[in-house]
């Protein structure tokens, strides 16, 4: 069975910042994956501990996906969504 998903607000400015084909894959290939098979992301550690990042690689570009699991619920809760570059810096912002 299939998780719902639900997105931080910010993922919108996150999606602004992107190709619109890397956008396409997104949301076609790796958000349904990860709704699938939520636990395919690596799980995070320390101050991000409770929290999973799911890697790809676009035209030699490394991108993540940052992400909660409310198992009670069957939902992810995308947190956010960019390039590997200052990516876990801007998400400790966007939790504190």
């Amino acid at each position: 069975m299939s998780y719902k998903d639900r997105y931080h607000p910010g993922i919108k400015a996150d999606l602004k910042k992107l190709d619109k084909q890397v956008i396409k894959d997104i949301f076609r290939l790796h958000i349904d994956k990860i709704l699938q098979e939520p636990d395919r992301g690596d799980r995070l550690h320390g101050d991000l501990e409770g929290l999973f990042s799911y890697h790809f690689r676009k035209r030699s570009v490394d991108y993540r996906i940052a992400y909660t699991i409310e198992e009670g619920k069957k939902l992810v809760f995308f947190l956010r969504i960019g390039k590997r570059e200052s990516f876990y810096e801007v998400l400790r912002r966007r939790l504190s």
